[in-house]
């Protein structure tokens, strides 16, 4: 456990106690978002009640592939993030900024509906949280806040969960994270399960996680469970493995324009874009007006936009980054090298879902190792 985890009080909760906390964040406004199955994954999703959360199920996840998978036990929290992330509910897809109206040959602007929901987000893991920080570090701590993120962001409660059982495309411990979550959460869940126990250990991170843990008449931490946390979590952290060196690694990807790295990758890659998608990192937009058939009616909307599209780089004249192998460079250097310049961090936090969800089965920590040349990509057929 980390130090800061070992100065919070931690307490027990049964599996009932999780019934009850949905029913305390609903009595306080919120929607819930967890875990659940839709669509044949385990994703993020509005949902009512522990009946909705992937009880015995998992994903088997490896690049390019991503299947539904029977635990042989009930754990509510033993599964493995699926595409969606917190970004889609903070700073979502397509968000309409402003639509006006003509009125006698004037147009007023209308106002947008109400603000916001009250969104309780239950199951959150370690990486993820890594990513909302880094999120509130571009979109609401930068020059110039984006008024929407800062919005919704100030509406939410945080039920985070330690991972208990990471994906073997997971490399959060290369990027400064790892299977605990340390911080930026209001209340914290390790779920232990074994043949003759279900019990959760809880700790507090705010105020409001405590007003809430105490609702919930929490019990006390007995030395065999504590015991059981600790090799869970020692389990967790044996289980990695993928890995990405990071020292240098700013100055190598500005060293390699020239590399013929990307040259191999350009030619797996399908310019989707689901990597950018699914990033719970990834933050570009684009701009798009619309208005009706008599013009009467306008409306502008932001919708999420990718270093992968022609026209993202678009300026006067055409689009300066045309082919493949620019596009992808674009993508890992600013990821990896560019935005510790602008923003202090890498903006990668190693969830491991570029290499799931890529159609052609690129690895990311692998085209890294090529890079430095400790490593060559291995062949992908892409199969899922």
């Amino acid at each position: 456990m980390t130090a800061k985890a070992a100065m919070r009080k931690q307490f027990t909760l049964n599996p009932a106690a999780l019934e009850q906390l949905f029913s305390v964040l609903e009595s306080h406004d919120f929607q819930i978002v967890g875990p659940t199955i839709r669509n044949g994954t385990i994703q993020y999703d509005y949902i009512k009640g522990c009946k909705e959360l992937p009880s015995g199920w998992t994903s088997e996840q490896e690049r390019a592939s991503c299947r539904l998978k029977r635990r042989k036990d009930d754990a509510l929290f033993g599964y493995v993030p699926g595409a969606d992330s917190l970004k889609r509910f903070l700073h979502p897809p397509e968000l309409r900024l402003f639509r006006a109206e003509r009125e006698n040959g004037v147009f007023r602007i209308l106002d947008n509906p109400a603000p916001a929901p009250k969104l309780a987000f239950v199951g959150v893991r370690s990486c993820e949280l890594r990513a909302l920080s880094i999120l509130d570090r571009v979109l609401a701590e930068d020059r110039y806040p984006d008024a929407a993120y800062v919005a919704a962001r100030r509406r939410i409660f945080i039920v985070a969960v330690n991972c208990t059982e990471p994906a073997p495309t997971c490399f959060c411990t290369s990027m400064g994270g790892g299977p605990e979550a340390g911080g930026g959460f209001d209340l914290l869940l390790t779920e232990i399960v074994s043949d003759n126990q279900h019990v959760f250990v809880a700790e507090a991170g705010t105020s409001e996680g405590s007003g809430v843990l105490a609702v919930l008449n929490p019990g006390e931490v007995t030395k065999e469970i504590m015991a059981a946390l600790h090799e869970a979590m020692d389990r967790s952290k044996a289980a990695f493995k993928r890995e990405v060196a990071t020292e240098g690694l700013r100055e190598l990807l500005y060293e390699s324009f020239d590399h013929p790295q990307w040259d191999r990758v350009a030619a797996q890659c399908f310019l989707c874009a689901n990597c950018t998608m699914v990033c719970p990192t990834c933050f570009c937009v684009t701009v798009e007006d619309s208005t009706d058939v008599p013009v009467r009616r306008a409306e502008r909307w932001r919708k999420w936009d990718s270093c992968f599209t022609q026209n993202f780089s678009y300026i006067h004249g055409g689009s300066v980054r045309l082919s493949p192998k620019s596009r992808y460079r674009q993508w890992l250097t600013h990821k990896m090298a560019a935005w510790v310049d602008q923003f202090g961090t890498f903006g990668c936090v190693g969830c491991g879902r570029c290499i799931t969800w890529c159609p052609a089965g690129i690895d990311v920590t692998e085209q890294i190792a090529a890079l430095r040349g400790t490593a060559a990509p291995a062949a992908s057929d892409g199969a899922g």
